[in-house]
């Protein structure tokens, strides 16, 4: 049949499956729009207030569901507006589809009005992108943007579709969903050679990041560790990858991760690393990494291996299938002395915990996790919050904590939130920071429009918490720019939004205020008054080691 390129767009995202878009009109997508008025019993276009918050939301969506979000924008500041999305879900390696409009390709190159190279801007915080110069190419570009976002290691591509090719006609035929490229194992010498040294280990270590999840490798990956008798510990992209509560599970490791954890994996002599990279937030000083312990990494991504720690053995392939063969080969064993050690940096860590009364950060967190079910969706911005969360909160289910780890993408939560809700039907929650919440606030408006049964969390010390941590401990208590002194009453602007609020201080005020929030089938903010003097403990100095962990003030 023949159809305008327009029809073409909006058909092949029903042909993959998509009845969620997330995005904002403008008059180089006008015609996808209009396309999108003809096809709107069989697609949703949430219209959010903003191109940012609208792939913040796609992303969300990507994060809850392993499918791939999917945004539309039009061309100039439309585009651009995109691109702290992109990168966000890029560096986190989260499937999304970003298409965008174009001005007509006879006005390509002439600086023409909102004329932008899109795709040459987004080219580094792309697993690919596309400029679509032929009416002929477009239906099978979109299904290889979507082959693409899910193949292997998971990323957004982004389409770029001139207007001079959503007015022309073309014949289109529908097409089955794409499939992804088959995954494959590692090569069984790679797997051989990781089984001796696992098989070697007296203190062997799992852990795990946004890869495992991804794969859906939690299974092989808990009868691993319990073949291996070995504790497990996860990157912050890995939180809710296994249950919290799981024996062997020693939380999230790193710069702000539990003692427990971080000090088992530094002391461990085998690092069995599944879907995970190493990055900074996670080694500190590499030269000082773990210097006892052998290095087996399993990556779909082979540029990965090695990259920022040295690994014995580099596996490159799906972290399911080369767990399931590695798993055959691994001998059953016990390490009781290295069970009993690791026992030990347990209680140490208990020693440490902050059981201060009041409305502490922490106190906030457990409070709020009773009020949480198995499928509830918890997104963050990024700050000192952040890391409360993920220290705290528990998870029963993968896919459900939804938080920028690569770019730390402050402003990403609102967004990020309403796409997990739209994408799960959970009543959804956000955790942030006045900071952050000031960087999307404007979402609210969506979220008021749209009903998102959504409770915002909002731990408010009018500082810029996390900036203001390091400048007590490591900048002399100067104090630049990180005291906001702002006058916004956020209670008053949820309700100017339409949407519900009260502000609490106290730990019975804020169990009260969160039974209400997830009685209200809308936007719900609790503006949570915290001192600007907490801090995220433990933490790892600047060019520190897990040897220099800070684990109280004044360590």
């Amino acid at each position: 049949m023949k159809l305008t390129g327009a029809d073409i767009v909006v058909r092949t995202l029903l042909e993959q499956g998509v009845h969620t878009v997330f995005g904002y009109p403008g008059g180089q997508v006008i015609h996808i729009y209009d396309a999108l008025y003809k096809y709107r019993d069989e697609m949703t276009h949430v219209l959010t207030a903003h191109e940012q918050g609208a792939a913040h939301a796609a992303d969300g969506w990507a994060r809850a569901t392993g499918k791939p979000g999917v945004v539309i924008a039009t061309s100039g500041p439309g585009a651009t507006n995109l691109v702290t999305g992109i990168a966000t879900a890029f560096l986190d390696s989260i499937p999304m589809v970003a298409i965008t409009g174009n001005v007509m390709n006879s006005q390509i190159g002439t600086d023409s009005f909102q004329e932008i190279d899109i795709t040459g801007i987004t080219l580094p915080i792309t697993k690919h992108n596309y400029f679509v110069g032929e009416i002929g190419d477009l239906a099978d570009t979109i299904r290889e943007a979507f082959r693409l976002a899910v193949s292997g290691r998971p990323g957004p591509v982004l389409v770029d579709v001139p207007k001079d090719i959503q007015i022309a006609a073309y014949d289109y035929e529908p097409q089955p969903p794409v499939i992804p490229d088959p995954p494959h194992p590692a090569k069984e010498e790679r797997i051989r050679e990781a089984a001796a040294c696992v098989n070697a280990a007296h203190r062997p270590f799992l852990y795990f990041g946004g890869g495992l999840i991804a794969s859906g490798a939690q299974e092989e990956l808990l009868a691993l560790a319990e073949k291996i008798d070995a504790p497990i510990g996860c990157s912050l992209m890995g939180v809710s990858g296994i249950p919290t509560d799981h024996p062997r599970f020693l939380g999230m490791q790193g710069m702000h991760g539990h003692y427990a954890c971080s000090t088992a994996m530094h002391r461990s002599d085998c690092i069995i690393a599944l879907g995970t990279r190493f990055n900074d937030r996670v080694t500190g000083d590499r030269t000082k990494f773990a210097k006892g312990a052998k290095l087996v990494q399993i990556d779909v991504d082979g540029s990965e291996l090695s990259k920022n720690v040295a690994a014995v053995c580099g596996m490159r392939g799906d972290v399911k299938l080369t767990l399931q063969k590695l798993l055959e080969l691994v001998e059953p064993t016990e390490h009781p002395e290295w069970g009993n050690t690791v026992e030990s940096f347990r209680n140490t860590e208990a020693e440490s915990r902050d059981v201060r009364p009041g409305l502490t950060p922490r106190n906030a967190m457990l409070i709020l996790d009773k009020r949480l079910t198995e499928a509830t969706p918890v997104a963050t911005d990024v700050g000192q919050h952040q890391m409360w969360a993920a220290q705290t909160l528990s998870f029963r289910q993968p896919r459900r904590f939804v938080s920028s780890g690569g770019l730390g993408t402050m402003g990403f939560g609102m967004g990020a939130a309403m796409g997990a809700q739209m994408a799960t039907g959970e009543h959804a929650v956000l955790v942030t920071g006045d900071g952050s919440f000031g960087m999307n606030l404007n979402e609210l408006a969506t979220a008021v429009t749209y009903r998102v049964p959504l409770v915002i969390l909002l731990l408010n010390n009018g500082v810029l918490g996390m900036v203001r941590q390091w400048q007590t401990l490591f900048f002399d208590k100067h104090y630049s720019n990180t005291t906001l002194e702002r006058k916004t009453d956020f209670v008053k602007l949820a309700e100017a939004f339409g949407a519900k609020g009260e502000r609490t201080d106290t730990p019975e005020g804020l169990d009260e205020a969160l039974e209400r929030a997830f009685q209200y089938e809308g936007p719900y903010l609790i503006d949570c008054l915290i001192s600007e003097d907490e801090f995220v403990l433990p933490m790892l100095p600047p060019g520190g080691s897990m040897d220099d962990m800070i684990t109280k003030v004044g360590d």
